[in-house]
């Protein structure tokens, strides 16, 4: 799976791999506790190395697999574990620069709803803690991509 971080526009900057981009909050594992699948699940924009990219409302770097080219999310199993989805129970709310017109959801098999932003369901990296941004331009689980 190839993840990028989307900016506000919504275009990618490249970064050479998984690498640590400490943007000052405590480093602490993600998960996806039910507090993530609350209603109206915010999706913000906030600086990075690599400009403007999308977050949650905790500071969580989104990301998004380049391969998968419609809504329909083909992460799972082993890469959901990697790149779990960012879920919500309601629509998704906007916040920051993104662009609420390119915010929506998706059904995952499992029933859940997972965000999508410009038409690609968005993902957290399981080995990130809120400010972090470790992975980005990344080949991994077989995905391929380029922006």
């Amino acid at each position: 799976m190839r993840k990028h971080h989307l900016e506000r526009d919504p275009g990618l900057y490249p970064a050479p791999e998984c690498e640590h981009y400490d943007t000052g909050e405590p480093a602490t594992p993600p998960s996806q506790p039910s507090s993530a699948r609350e209603p109206g699940t915010t999706i913000t924009t906030a600086a990075s190395d690599f400009g403007q990219m999308l977050f949650d409302a905790k500071k969580q770097a989104i990301y998004i697999w380049e391969s998968e080219e419609s809504i329909t999310p083909e992460c799972y199993d082993d890469c959901a574990e990697a790149w779990p989805p960012v879920l919500t129970d309601g629509a998704p709310t906007a916040s920051g620069e993104v662009d609420s017109a390119l915010l929506g959801t998706t059904k995952r098999q499992d029933g859940t709803t997972q965000v999508t932003y410009n038409g690609h369901p968005l993902y957290f990296y399981a080995h990130e803690g809120p400010g972090e941004v470790k992975c980005h331009n990344v080949s991994t689980h077989g995905g391929s991509g380029g922006s």
